[in-house]
């Protein structure tokens, strides 16, 4: 093995990154719903001792009910499907996705902790904040007075919403089950203690009903591309799931992210960094080639959509043989995603590409590779040695085959390259990642107690 060691996760929406992978003969368009193929899906994972399942997730359609979907939705509540998954695997950890947005800390607290306890410490808590209109109109909020936040209030929300987190998971001492069967003293005298936070947007005593998980903290992945989520990553979280489209844009975001960790107080590499890598995998490049012409004929005219959507635009602002709009090329701001928005447009601008050259170079809007087995494993270690990325969230153009093309063909070579393990060596996630079990709450007193003395 290498120094550092590679991280692999995979990302699952429905049938696959492509929008035409529904359509794909081998896919039944009603997998979807269907837990035996999510439980496949995570069997091949782990079968090819990846770190991860991610699962996004979305609170509503993102569209008018009356309008055809383009493909399937992200049906399935993540945290009730993991624990599912958790009972049929043994060592991949299980990622969910859940927006500050439209929760509440005790519950989300108590929730990915008990899913914690359930898979013995292999769970993520994805923190993402929400700003589709769709959404906001499902929690209440769509005929009453209060406008949909900013993202600076997203933001600060979803600040405030993880201290409360945090500190939920440290209301009890990792002793604090005394258990004593001859006095009937169950828990330790305080060792369970409550958290009084009083915020801007939370009010909250505590404690959690449960103890301390196997993790200490259930690991945090953080999504957000924008300044904004930059800056909560590099505050709390201990991965990231970035959307990188070039290595010097990887390079840029590695050195960024790194300077505001380290401004935070934590160490520049505390956070492992592991953008989104699209991939149509073929046993040649030509073969690789033709399937994602295939995929793109099936799609058809849902692909500038899709683009579209991305974009924040209109479709018809959209000429396939003209460059982006301008407004979008000098640096609009978005109000939604804005670090989708930027990786598409720096790209065209980059290599001065019209919409149509786009269209064949992105499936959304991360890294795309169309190649063989080999080209795969080529890009995956270009981009790990250079130091700008710790690892990759595997996002197939279509499930589960892709999938299973990449375990079976792409795996053995990262592992004869001396990259990626070749069985587990651990049982959490946060050992996958290379990360410590945090520590309770008094466990870190004493240890910065003794640090302070040292350095006086």
């Amino acid at each position: 093995m290498t120094e550092r060691e590679l991280h692999l996760g995979v990302n699952v929406l429905s049938a696959g990154m492509h929008p035409a992978a529904w359509q794909h003969p081998d896919v039944d368009p009603n997998w979807f719903a269907d837990p035996a193929y999510w439980i496949e899906v995570a069997q091949i994972a782990e079968r090819g001792t990846l770190d991860a399942l991610f699962m996004a997730d979305s609170p509503s359609l993102f569209q008018p009910p009356d309008e055809p979907l383009s493909g399937p939705p992200l049906a399935l509540d993540p945290i009730v499907l993991l624990s599912s998954l958790a009972s049929v695997t043994t060592h991949l950890g299980l990622i969910a996705t859940v927006s500050t947005t439209f929760e509440e800390p005790y519950n989300l607290a108590r929730r990915i902790a008990t899913l914690d306890h359930v898979s013995r410490g292999r769970i993520a808590w994805n923190v993402v904040t929400s700003y589709d209109p769709y959404a906001w109109n499902n929690f209440g909020h769509g005929d009453g007075p209060q406008p949909q936040p900013d993202r600076r209030e997203r933001y600060r929300r979803a600040a405030e919403f993880i201290d409360v987190v945090r500190a939920l998971w440290d209301s009890w001492d990792d002793d604090a089950v005394l258990g004593d069967k001859t006095t009937g003293a169950f828990s330790r005298p305080g060792a369970i203690r409550t958290i009084d936070h009083r915020g801007e947007f939370f009010s909250v005593d505590g404690p959690l009903t449960l103890p301390r998980s196997p993790q200490g903290h259930p690991v945090l992945f953080q999504a957000g591309g924008s300044g904004a989520g930059l800056d909560l990553a590099a505050k709390y979280a201990d991965a990231v799931f970035a959307a990188l489209a070039s290595l010097p844009d990887a390079q840029r975001y590695a050195d960024e992210l790194r300077s505001r960790t380290v401004a935070h107080g934590r160490p520049s590499d505390a956070v492992r960094i592991m953008p989104g890598l699209a991939f149509v995998l073929g046993s040649t490049e030509e073969e690789a080639r033709r399937r994602y012409r295939e995929l793109n004929e099936l799609a058809g005219e849902r692909r500038l959509a899709d683009l579209a959507q991305q974009l924040s635009v209109d479709v018809s602002e959209l000429e396939l043989d003209k460059p982006l709009p301008q407004y979008l090329l000098d640096g609009a701001e978005s109000a939604r995603a804005q670090g989708a928005r930027d990786i598409v447009v720096n790209l065209a601008r980059r290599e001065n590409l019209t919409v149509r050259q786009l269209l064949d170079r992105v499936i959304t809007w991360h890294r795309l590779v169309v190649g063989s087995p080999e080209q795969i494993a080529d890009a995956i270690e270009e981009w790990f040695v250079s130091g700008a990325v710790d690892g990759f969230n595997l996002m197939p153009d279509v499930f589960p085959s892709g999938l299973e093309l990449f375990v079976d063909h792409v795996v053995p070579i990262l592992r004869d390259r001396g990259l990626f393990r070749r069985e587990y060596r651990t049982t959490t996630l946060r050992g996958h990642l290379g990360l410590e079990r945090v520590p309770d709450r008094s466990a870190r007193r004493a240890r910065n107690a003794v640090s302070a003395a040292a350095v006086g």
